[in-house]
């Protein structure tokens, strides 16, 4: 891997638009590596560690909506949706997932490198390391297999468990508010019933925290929210 070329990962199944990325890319002297599925695009995502990713939603083995879930939880590097969808609401829909553009097939490659030029310029300005492991105490949280460990073992975390939190450790030491946790975690219909909340941040503290009864890790800021520290 040359780490001083651009690293591009595009996630395609149709191999003649591979082929045509992959000769626009390296004309442009990027690094280019391919996957043709939800689950080798996690896994190259995470050991190649893209500066921007092309993302078509159609994959083989699951929408390419989940691979933007999954990858937002360890990364902030731009998103760039390369999709036959067309309508509206598909458009938004990866937009307020995570996605950073959306640019609809039939496409031009130039319009392409023009957006790809856009988000790679917006992307120098903020840190878009990839991380796709954490760890704090005896905790470690793999977010490429979705699997938390303390001390070695391997924990059983329930779904709800694991997007409340993802969503806490994703800026440590930031105060994340009732109401947006509530709103990522349950959805917008549940954002007033904070009770969930306590409930399920009672849940991690019993199973990551040393002392549950002292946190050290996640911090209750009283009447707003909770912070992460690692």
């Amino acid at each position: 891997m040359n780490s001083n070329k651009i690293r591009i990962l595009v996630v395609e199944d149709a191999l003649e638009i591979q082929r045509l990325l992959r000769s626009a890319f390296e004309g442009e002297d990027f690094e280019v590596q391919e996957s043709d599925s939800l689950a080798q695009a996690l896994s190259r995502a995470a050991t190649f560690h893209p500066d921007l990713i092309v993302l078509d939603l159609g994959l083989p083995d699951g929408d390419g909506l989940a691979f933007i879930d999954q990858f937002r939880t360890w990364s902030q590097a731009p998103i760039l949706i390369l999709s036959a969808r067309m309508n509206e609401a598909d458009k938004i829909t990866a937009l307020d997932r995570g996605a950073d553009d959306y640019l609809s097939k039939p496409f031009s490659i130039g319009e392409l490198l023009a957006r790809l030029r856009v988000q790679l310029r917006r992307g120098s300005k903020t840190d878009t390391g990839t991380s796709p492991r954490l760890e704090f105490g005896d905790v470690m949280i793999d977010f490429v297999q979705r699997v938390v460990t303390k001390s070695g073992k391997i924990l059983n975390i329930t779904p709800t468990e694991y997007r409340l939190l993802t969503a806490l450790t994703r800026f440590p030491g930031k105060m994340m508010t009732q109401s947006a946790l509530m709103k990522e975690v349950w959805g917008p219909h549940f954002k007033d019933s904070t009770h969930y909340l306590r409930i399920y941040v009672g849940h991690l503290r019993h199973k990551l925290e040393n002392d549950p009864s002292q946190p050290k890790h996640f911090i209750t800021e009283t009447g707003v929210g909770y912070r992460f520290v690692k």
